[in-house]
């Protein structure tokens, strides 16, 4: 549901907004009937998540009341009309923080249109707190977790009003393309085009090709006139993905045209002006190269005005949880399943690993853990059979299938030995029993018979990963962490027909 406060003077047109909107399922409507009124309710009622405002009200006037909501609350967003339009309103609006503005009169489509680009725009930076952007401002961290949405969206607010260029730093897989796309579509170019470029995927001898294009037979193979990325980018932004992968010459070229706000296509002799913004992304030392002579200074201060670092997923273990249930709506979505959480020891695991590959591996172990489980929440056996022998949880997910009669397999083929000080208490203990005179009876044999109970772990294991690849061998072997060779042998062992678990078509 999207609550949204209409904010006018004239009683006539906030009725006429309220029917409009309210036609339109999902949107609920507040009204108030100037600056000062709409402060109190969004300060009183809670957070709305659109407030459309009049510029011309008594008391207080649009502008100075979405200066005051904006400091109650830098997320909301702001939408300003007025029946005078001009540029200079217009223009005013967006860099004092509304996302954009609408004349008088309009028609309720229109409206409802701008308030589901506003949202989709917004909504991006909400994905932000995935991956904690933190900005160094005048000695000062300000970390963007998830217990600081706030601090988050205050930072995509002042990129939004100014067009510096940005540098995001970060390992690969901790969301620097996210970022981009957050503060060009809350900026005053989102109407433009964003167009991002992987500098570490080009070759050299076509990146001048690439960013500034070419003229018709300007080299061997230039059989036509082409558009470079920086033309085709004009008045949007221009994502320069590892940025310092890029060549020692590219990197004077895209300085000047940094500094000169101009670049010329190969083989012409014609100067193109240049209205791009530049957001740079990079997960190497900079610094470290500028002193190799890989990576010039002068490009880097250029770049550098306004730096965003985010850091890697293992210095924010805290946040784990939330991503993980992230994930799982997103993946709920995605496979029509209905898993409601995941199991502390498994978030136990999770926080123990150290994430190389930061967010982007979460993501790929949680969808891999949602294609195996069965119940209605991720578990240690769920996990993939690599992340449970890196952080030392193989043998206690073993156990607890053991011990619940679950389905474990140990796919790699592995024979990890038990020895007689490991714990088994808890749920997974496997004791004899008293008679109640002292005297201990155990278990039969074939209960507590481990290589017998792995045996049968092991067939239910392939049969139920069988199931849900539709029995194809390959898919099974991919996501189950199966070896082929291993997973053909056991089918064999165990008389398996893989067919039987193909459904028909």
């Amino acid at each position: 549901m999207i609550k949204v406060l209409v904010v006018d003077d004239d009683a006539g047109l906030r009725l006429s907004v309220r029917n409009a909107l309210e036609a339109t399922k999902g949107i609920q409507v507040d009204e108030a009937f100037d600056g000062l009124n709409a402060v109190e309710k969004v300060k009183a009622n809670g957070r709305f998540d659109v407030v459309i405002l009049d510029i011309d009200m008594p008391r207080l006037s649009g502008f100075e009341a979405m200066q005051a909501i904006k400091e109650h609350d830098p997320g909301i967003i702001v939408l300003m009309m007025t029946a005078y339009a001009t540029i200079d309103d217009a223009v005013r609006a967006v860099q004092e923080g509304a996302f954009h503005y609408i004349a008088k009169p309009f028609k309720g489509e229109d409206l409802i249109a701008l308030i589901e680009r506003a949202r989709s725009a917004h909504n991006l930076i909400s994905g932000i707190a995935a991956s904690a952007p933190i900005l160094h401002e005048s000695g000062r961290k300000i970390i963007g977790n998830t217990e600081q949405m706030q601090k988050v969206f205050n930072i995509i607010h002042k990129l939004s009003k100014v067009d510096t260029p940005v540098l995001i730093r970060g390992e690969s897989g901790t969301g620097k393309e996210l970022v981009a796309r957050a503060i060009h579509f809350n900026s005053p170019r989102k109407d433009g085009k964003i167009v991002a470029i992987n500098c570490s995927a080009i070759p050299e001898n076509l990146f001048e090709s690439e960013l500034f294009g070419h003229e018709k037979g300007s080299f061997t193979g230039a059989d036509q006139r082409k558009i470079g990325k920086f033309q085709f980018a004009e008045g949007g932004t221009l994502f320069l993905d590892e940025v310092g992968d890029m060549p020692v010459l590219m990197q004077v070229k895209l300085l000047r045209v940094l500094q000169e706000k101009a670049f010329t296509p190969v083989g012409s002799n014609r100067e193109i002006d240049s209205n791009v913004r530049i957001i740079a992304a990079t997960n190497r030392p900079l610094e470290e190269m500028i002193k190799d002579g890989k990576f010039r200074e002068d490009l880097f201060y250029r770049l550098n005005v306004f730096p965003i670092y985010l850091p890697n997923l293992r210095e924010r273990k805290n946040d784990i949880e939330h991503l993980v249930h992230m994930f799982i709506k997103k993946f709920n979505a995605s496979h029509s399943k209905r898993i409601v959480g995941i199991s502390s020891d498994a978030i136990q695991c999770l926080k123990k690993y150290e994430w190389p590959g930061n967010i982007r591996e979460l993501e790929n172990i949680v969808e891999h853990a949602f294609i195996l489980e069965t119940s209605n929440q991720l578990t240690l056996g769920s996990l993939p059979e690599a992340l449970l022998m890196t952080t030392g949880f193989h043998a206690v997910a073993q156990r607890m299938q053991v011990s619940s009669g679950l389905d474990f397999a140990d796919v790699n083929g592995s024979n990890d030995e038990i020895s007689q000080d490991d714990d088994l208490s808890g749920g997974g203990q496997l004791r004899d029993q008293s008679n109640g005179d002292g005297s201990r009876e155990s278990g039969s044999s074939a209960e507590f018979d481990f290589n017998r109970q792995k045996e049968t772990f092991e067939k239910e294991f392939i049969i139920k990963a069988l199931k849900a690849f539709n029995g194809r061998i390959n898919q099974t072997a991919l996501h189950a962490n199966i070896p082929k060779k291993t997973l053909l042998r056991k089918i064999e062992k165990y008389g398996i027909v893989p067919k039987d678990y193909a459904v028909p078509k």
